[in-house]
């Protein structure tokens, strides 16, 4: 594993000793096992009811998941009844943080929330913590699979898991693939009930004993609610999880598929994944006709599932779907009907501690970027303004998984440059980065000459990072370097605990 030349402190008070990226970290803890037998036929209880009998009280830690994304209800549910109850001092740990969860900035100003752990972090909640810091410590962004680690090992000790279920039973038997509020796989809490010391599964659709279906079984719940929604699905699948159809983005789709095509990765019983940027989606669609064509079956295709993966796996181009997170109805429902199409958990997805994990079985990997530097080192946190706005998601992971790994990104965005010196974040490293697609140009990772020649005998066009941007440079001019206050507001960590980079107040 390579080395990042960054400045870290060595202690950051709030959270503890710094371990530079290149540190592995081996440590594990067995999971603490329930001190309460249930001995009733329904778990069914108010909520605050549910949140005062699991013993919730100042200076523990609580945990979220955010499949319905910005259609999220329950957060806020949970914490108008938390703050109700006095309860202060909380470290929320959440797979990640959207827009719709800015109603958490009173809880953070008056003191109920103190700490975060989460993937993503953006819009006004972000703002004001970048500007106005007023945690005990700093928000600490995971990668999915680095956030499943540090469950199982016990570096996150979860005291009450609160769980969303679009269709849930009086025992706690739950999914979410059915309901009112059907959201599809629900991949992330799967770890946190597993370790959690107790879990509380809230849904809008309370149905009777269920004997199948069940993707979170009885056995790690102690209570249940019944509230009157869970969230608003329709905002699970947003302008992110669309084909383009920019004349741009499709341009450097366009040209990403070729790059997969003369690299030799798309072949029979090759795997793929797609981030959820609109350019890797799109470049499916170019994906779609050259398998087509030329009668390929892709093994497996995997991630946060979208109704492109699910056009490419009903025409038979894949023969299963590994699905940690769904977005919009049509991949639901494909949820629902198809048999290969299979609910995973963050563990099973990305935990490096997992030698099974799919992440690992990746042929090919398509990344999105707000920042790309001559290191080749990603940037998915922080704008060109240096504000918090993007996640580390589970870019991380299959960047570090997967055999091929492209970034498609457009050379600038509002005359900001986007291939850069120096990334303002570090997020993944440029070592499990090997080919970075722009609209002016196609830049090789020096350390895949393998890729370089492939390249070139297939009449690809390539040129170094430096040139290309250079070349964006004098379109541009050199971007301002960042100026930041002496305050670390958030801690990027790698997959494995260790640190790559810091982020300051602005």
């Amino acid at each position: 594993m390579g080395k990042i030349i960054r400045k870290l402190p060595e202690y950051i008070e709030g959270y503890g000793k710094v371990v530079p990226y290149g540190t592995i970290i081996t440590k594990k803890e067995k999971a603490k096992l329930s001190d309460v037998v249930t001995k009733k036929n329904s778990k069914v209880i108010s909520l605050e009811e549910a949140i005062i009998n699991s013993g919730l009280i100042d200076g523990m830690t609580v945990s979220f998941h955010h499949h319905l994304r910005n259609g999220d209800y329950i957060m806020e549910l949970v914490f108008k009844i938390i703050n109700k109850l006095g309860i202060k001092d909380l470290t929320l740990s959440a797979s990640s943080i959207s827009k719709t969860h800015d109603c958490l900035l009173e809880y953070i100003k008056d003191g109920t929330i103190t700490k975060i752990y989460t993937s993503g972090f953006r819009s006004a909640l972000a703002n004001e913590i970048q500007y106005n810091f007023n945690l005990k410590a700093p928000v600490i962004f995971m990668t999915h699979g680095g956030r499943a680690r540090a469950i199982e090992d016990g570096s996150i000790s979860i005291d009450v898991s609160f769980v969303a279920a679009s269709c849930c039973d009086k025992l706690g038997n739950m999914n979410g693939k059915y309901g009112k509020s059907a959201f599809g796989a629900i991949g992330y809490p799967m770890v946190d009930v597993k370790y959690a010391k107790k879990t509380i599964a809230i849904t809008d659709n309370l149905v009777p004993i269920m004997d199948k279906d069940i993707s979170i079984p009885k056995d790690y719940i102690d209570s249940v609610v019944v509230v009157e929604s869970i969230g608003n699905p329709q905002l699970i699948a947003t302008g992110a999880t669309r084909i383009s159809r920019n004349p741009m983005d499709l341009l450097i789709a366009k040209k990403a598929a070729n790059v997969l095509i003369a690299s030799g990765y798309i072949k029979e019983n090759y795997s793929f994944q797609a981030g959820s940027g609109v350019i890797s989606l799109s470049v499916c669609k170019f994906i779609r006709e050259y398998m087509k064509k030329n009668s390929i079956t892709g093994e497996f295709a995997s991630g946060g599932i979208t109704a492109n993966l699910v056009d490419l796996f009903e025409a038979g181009l894949f023969r299963k779907l590994y699905d940690v997170q769904t977005f919009g109805s049509d991949a639901i429902s494909s949820l629902n009907r198809n048999e290969n199409h299979i609910e995973m958990s963050a563990d099973e997805y990305a935990n490096p501690a997992n030698k099974e994990c799919i992440v690992n079985k990746l042929d090919v990997m398509i990344l999105s970027a707000t920042e790309i530097d001559v290191n080749f080192n990603i940037n998915s946190v922080t704008g060109s303004d240096g504000r918090m706005i993007g996640a580390l998601g589970g870019a991380p992971d299959t960047a570090a998984g997967a055999k091929l790994t492209i970034v498609v990104a457009p050379s600038m965005r509002k005359r900001f440059p986007i291939v850069v010196d120096n990334v303002k974040t570090i997020c993944t490293p440029g070592e499990n980065i090997d080919i970075l697609v722009t609209e002016r140009g196609i830049c090789v990772n020096p350390r895949r000459t393998d890729l370089i020649s492939i390249l070139k005998r297939n009449n690809i066009v390539t040129t170094s990072i430096v040139t290309l941007k250079n070349d964006i440079y004098k379109l541009t001019g050199v971007p301002n370097i960042l100026k930041t206050g002496d305050n670390i507001v958030g801690i990027i960590e790698y997959r494995d605990g260790s640190v790559l980079d810091i982020i300051y107040d602005l």
